[in-house]
This record gives structure tokens, C-alpha cells and sequence, in this order.
């Protein structure tokens, strides 16, 4: 693909940079669009994986029939089977009238599944079945139905570390992986961040009509040697925290831009052993570990389990890994839904875990989905831990 065609690609679809990973990764995506094959889009979260999709279906046979998104991690597990496959009335509590499914109602066209490492292992096998023969039966019906949908599955975890611990079926997993397309962390393309830093400055002072922000060189540098955990969807945050508040502390009749320098800039880069929020946390209180600093041990025992867990893959390996397009490995990314069953010699991690979860849905009000972007994990793992805090009485 030319240059050209490329970047036409790329304004259609609102996508900044001009690291060599992301341009293969959309290559791939088109030249596999034409096809029906399943495609699975590795990458860790907030790296921009959704668009990958919508490339594919915008540019595939399917175009004119339905595309839906579905996030599996943000679908109690008690309804996910009903929410893909539709029930009948009186199948269940609640159940008052039929309902059709995701895969009923995206026949003919693509369905995109989000979080696929999510799903439990009952709606796996049935998910196995729609891939393999077309088929799925709806809850609480002996009734076989068919469907033609394309199906693109999404996940931000190591499906492979989770084929080996007995969390995914081997089946489905290679079922799923007929072709790969890796979506690189924004850590690993760094000469993009600036761009994009400038994009969402520039969208934000647009849209509330305030001033755009420049860095210096200093400040660039700054804002490349970061980590990005939290990637594209954290940068983006930061940009507009910076624009709305430097933007405000201009003097009247100024320029229409703000330059900022490092020192300016460093009080919005979150410290790495802090939360991903823009602003620094406040400092722990006396005699006791803050929140923020639980958290942060929590993730770091986190990264050396992974770490771990990537030297033994490397070990020991998965004979008859598929083919993909992509001459890229997977690159195994941390499972938060295994950090809740560590055990630490001196600290209850299962109890500093419950006290994370608890402490982030007292300060949104009860709401999962705002507790599981604080804390960078999915919404069915907070349903899943208040579950269990149900069953033992808490």
C-alpha cells in the first residue's frame, strides 16, 4: 500500500502517528477485510484497538450489514449467555417476552467481541459452536438457529497464559487466532506522542474555545520518557487536564497558543509509583499505607508475576502456534482477574484487594464502571469479587 492510501486510511479513521508497527497493523487489517476469516487484535488497553475492527468491516463484503460492539468484560456472567444468544420467555426470572441476541441480530454482518478473555468457560464452548458451524441455540430453548456473522475478538490480556492455567479452551483460542494484528502500546511508538499530544490539545481548545498547548523541547522529552500504562486513552486525558487548566492561567490578550516548559508540564506526569490520574495523589497519611500506594504495590507484585510467567512461556512454549499475517509474537499482558488470588507472607492480598475495590465504589457513588477505570481492571471483575464478598457475608 502506498503512502498516500495509507494516510487517506488514516484521517478517515481519526488516527494519529506514523509508527511502522501501527501501519502494519492497518495494513493487515485491510488485507484481511475481504475475507471472512476471524481475526483477534492483541494489545494492551487504551491502545486504540477498536478502531482495528472498524476498519475491517468498513472495508469488507459485510459493510452494509450491522456492526456491533460488544465489550464481554462489562456483561454480568449470570446474563452474557442471553446478551449473545438471545432467551425465550420464561426461561428465566425476569425473562417476560423473547429476546434476541447479538449474533441474531448482527446476521449478515460483523460483531465485534471486546475483553474475549472474559467470557466464562459455558458461553466459550457456545461461542466455539457459532464459529465452527454457524449455530447457537438460545437460553432456556432446545431450538438449533443459524447465523452468518463475522466474528473480530479483542483482549488486552495473554490469551496463552490463560489457555495454560485452564481459564480459555485451546479450541476456541486457536479458533479465535486465525489471524493476529498486534496494536503497539503508545510507550512503543514514542515519536507518535507528541503528535497525538498536539491532536487532543488542539480538538479540546477548539471545541471550548480556549488556547492550544506547545511543549518545549525539554517538555517533549518529558512527555516521551513517561510509560504510558494507561496509553493513547491516558494521554489523552492528561492533554486535555493540561489544556483546560495552562490554557486558564494565560494572561489576557495573549497568543492563542501556550508553550510550556518541563518544569510547567512535570506537575501533570503521574509519578510511576502513583495512580494513572493526571494529577499527583495526595501524600499517605502517618503511620499507614495510602490507597494509592496499596495500589501500587498491588501492581507491582502484579508485574512480577508476569514477568515470570513470560520467562516460563519462553521455557517451555505452545506447540502448533497458528499462522498470522503479523510477523509479530503476542506479547503476553497482565491478567488483572488473577491478582485477586495472591497471597503475599506478611499481607493479605485477597484483603488489600477487596478494600482497593470497595474504597473506588464508595468514591463513585457504587458505580462499577467508574470503580473498574480507576482501578484498570474490567467491570466483570468487580462483579465477580462482590459476588464472592456476597457468598461469605461481607
Amino acid at each position: 500500500m502506498d503512502s498516500q492510501e495509507l494516510q487517506r486510511i488514516k484521517n478517515k479513521y481519526d488516527i494519529v502517528g506514523n509508527d511502522a508497527s501501527l501501519n502494519h497493523a492497518i495494513e493487515t487489517a485491510l488485507a484481511v477485510a475481504p475475507t471472512d476469516l476471524t481475526v483477534l487484535i492483541t494489545g494492551e488497553s487504551g491502545a486504540g484497538k477498536d478502531v482495528i475492527p472498524q476498519i475491517i468491516h468498513q472495508h469488507s463484503r459485510r459493510k452494509t450489514g450491522k456492526y456491533l460492539a460488544i465489550n464481554c468484560g462489562a456483561i454480568p456472567e449470570g446474563t452474557i449467555n442471553s446478551e449473545l444468544f438471545g432467551h425465550v420467555k420464561g426461561s428465566f426470572t425476569g425473562a417476560v417476552e423473547d429476546r434476541k441476541g447479538y449474533f441474531e441480530m448482527a446476521d449478515g454482518g460483523t460483531l465485534f467481541l471486546d475483553e474475549i478473555g472474559e467470557l466464562p468457560k459455558e458461553t466459550q464452548a457456545m461461542l466455539l459452536r457459532v464459529l465452527q458451524n454457524g449455530e447457537f441455540i438460545k437460553v432456556g430453548s432446545s431450538k438449533v438457529q443459524k447465523t452468518d456473522v463475522r466474528v473480530i475478538a479483542a483482549t488486552n490480556i495473554s490469551l496463552r497464559t490463560a489457555l495454560q492455567r485452564g481459564q480459555f479452551r485451546e479450541d476456541l483460542y486457536y479458533r479465535l487466532n486465525a489471524v493476529q494484528i498486534m496494536v503497539p502500546s503508545l510507550r512503543e511508538r514514542p515519536e507518535d506522542i507528541y503528535l497525538l499530544f498536539r491532536k487532543f490539545s488542539s480538538d479540546f481548545a477548539e471545541k471550548n474555545n480556549s488556547r492550544k498547548v506547545n511543549l518545549s523541547h525539554e517538555a517533549i522529552s518529558l512527555l516521551k520518557s513517561y510509560r504510558w500504562p494507561g496509553n493513547v486513552r491516558q494521554l489523552k486525558n492528561i492533554a486535555e487536564t493540561v489544556t483546560a487548566l495552562e490554557s486558564s492561567r494565560a494572561l489576557p490578550g495573549a497568543t492563542d497558543r501556550v508553550e510550556l516548559t518541563r518544569e510547567q508540564l512535570a506537575p501533570y506526569i503521574p509519578d510511576e509509583q502513583d495512580t494513572l490520574l493526571p494529577m499527583a495523589a495526595p501524600s499517605a497519611p502517618a503511620g499507614g499505607m495510602s490507597d494509592d500506594e496499596k495500589r501500587a504495590f498491588v501492581q507491582a507484585l502484579v508485574d512480577l508475576g508476569q514477568k515470570v510467567e513470560r520467562l516460563e512461556e519462553r521455557v517451555n512454549g505452545l506447540a502448533g502456534s497458528p499462522a498470522s499475517i503479523p510477523a509479530r509474537s503476542e506479547a503476553p499482558q497482565p491478567d488483572e482477574a488473577e491478582w485477586q488470588e495472591q497471597v503475599s507472607p506478611e499481607i493479605s492480598l485477597k484483603k488489600a484487594n477487596d478494600n482497593l475495590i470497595q474504597k473506588a465504589l464508595e468514591r463513585h457513588g457504587g458505580n462499577i464502571k467508574e470503580a473498574a477505570e480507576e482501578l484498570g481492571i474490567s467491570e466483570r471483575t468487580i462483579y465477580r469479587k462482590l459476588a464472592k464478598l456476597k457468598e461469605e457475608g461481607k
